[in-house]
């Protein structure tokens, strides 16, 4: 008799059993981005109450052009990790984890590298803060590479860890940037204890990252890696788009009150963030065992995203103005008229999350490169179309009209991409 493989014996689980696998799964994911989300919040309350909306606008690009840098990585090293290597044997995971990692390692040396000359020729206030981001964008990326890796094991215990260890590294590094008083002592300060907590993935992992290996992976993913990089720099590109227009437009301020208005939403941010670590994982796993609970896996999670926003936002709305200037200072009254607007892009870009990960479990890379281009292409529309129409608040209308508008284009995508599935999935009948 052949034994059962791991994923066999899960399919045979009691039910009981595979639900309390999946909630202890989901809860590390949660508990993991509350940790990163922390640290992230309590990074920009400090820049924005250290140096006044205009510098913490200067921090907001360099913070977002990480964010396109990150969205590389994922696309080309941990995004085909996750879909291809969640649930798999121990030796199959610790071989595409250093050849992922050391991809995502490459990426951050590469790219790092344009920063610090590109930082170097702007000069400024600007330019040391791209260039001190491009020397920590290895570390940043590894750190994170870590943590899908940990996710896709099934070991989010592992992921929150390292990420404690990035906390506890911060404070250190913040107290010696609040001291020097730049914007490029904070990032030089934000990058540098990730790179502690990278280091400290490698112990825990026990995967040394292969960074000579990283041609191979992207030869052995580039049916996905590729339209995963198109899709995720498609969707942080916007990001950054808006903001550098919207800083041309309107003015580097406006910038920094779309980032204060975003860290006003950062404890939801981050319960969606945790959930986007082991979604597409679980999804893949529904999808294994029972392909008919994948629409109602993805309505689920997508619905619960959306509407945990709006409370979110309506709960903000009640904040004194008082609390709000003791989170934010200078910023809080910029920030504050943009509740309403993000709240509802939060809402949207939830309720898509839903039908992404979906599509993903369902590898129809196709299908969610044109779903994330046609929603890249809304955002940059609806941002600087409304910045240009209406100042800072009508950039934040723009954008929320766009993302409830992807939202539609994903849902209809999965609908399409579950039926073709199904077909495929049912065996030809063949007549005498």
């Amino acid at each position: 008799m052949t034994p059962m493989t791991t994923e066999e014996e899960k399919a045979k689980a009691p039910a009981g059993s595979t639900r309390r696998a999946f909630a202890g799964r989901l809860s590390w994911g949660l508990a993991d981005q509350a940790a990163s989300s922390i640290s992230n919040f309590a990074v920009g309350i400090y820049v924005a109450r250290s140096l006044g909306v205009t510098a913490f606008g200067v921090f907001s690009l360099a913070w977002v052009t990480y964010g396109v840098v990150l969205n590389v990585s994922r696309g080309l090293a941990t995004d085909p990790l996750v879909v291809r290597f969640s649930g798999v044997s121990d030796t199959a995971w610790r071989g595409a984890v250093a050849r992922s990692s050391g991809t995502a390692v490459g990426v951050g040396a590469v790219i790092g590298a344009a920063c610090v000359v590109a930082g170097l020729a702007l000069g400024g206030q600007v330019g040391p803060a791209f260039a001190c981001l491009g020397v920590v964008l290895p570390g940043l990326l590894l750190q994170d590479a870590w943590r899908y890796s940990f996710f896709a094991a099934g070991t989010g215990k592992k992921a929150f860890v390292n990420d404690l260890v990035w906390g506890v590294a911060l404070v250190p590094a913040m107290v010696v940037a609040a001291r020097v008083g730049s914007v490029a002592a904070f990032v030089l300060a934000w990058g540098a204890s990730a790179t502690v907590a990278a280091g400290y993935g490698y112990v825990q992992s026990g995967t040394l990252p292969r960074t000579a290996q990283a041609r191979a992976w992207l030869r052995e993913q580039r049916d996905l890696g590729y339209r995963y990089l198109v899709e995720n720099v498609s969707l942080s590109g916007a990001s950054q788009l808006r903001a550098y227009g919207l800083g041309a437009i309107v003015g580097v301020g406006a910038v920094g009150a779309v980032r204060g208005a975003e860290l006003l939403l950062g404890p939801f941010l981050a319960v969606l963030m945790g959930l986007s670590l082991v979604t597409v994982a679980e999804a893949a796993r529904v999808l294994r065992r029972a392909p008919h609970r994948l629409g109602t896996f993805c309505l689920l999670l997508g619905g619960g995203q959306a509407v945990a926003a709006v409370f979110w936002g309506g709960a903000l709305l009640l904040m004194p103005d008082r609390l709000g200037e003791l989170v934010l200072g200078d910023v809080w009254q910029s920030a504050a008229q943009l509740i309403v607007p993000v709240t509802l892009g939060v809402a949207g870009a939830g309720l898509g999350t839903g039908a992404a990960a979906g599509l993903r479990a369902l590898a129809a890379a196709r299908r969610s490169l044109r779903c994330q281009l046609f929603a890249s292409a809304c955002y940059v529309a609806g941002g600087l179309g409304g910045a240009a129409l209406a100042g800072t608040v009508g950039s934040a209308w723009g954008v929320a009209t766009a993302t409830l508008a992807a939202s539609a284009v994903w849902w209809l995508q999965l609908r399409s991409a579950q039926r073709e599935h199904h077909q495929d999935s049912i065996p030809e009948v063949r007549t005498p």
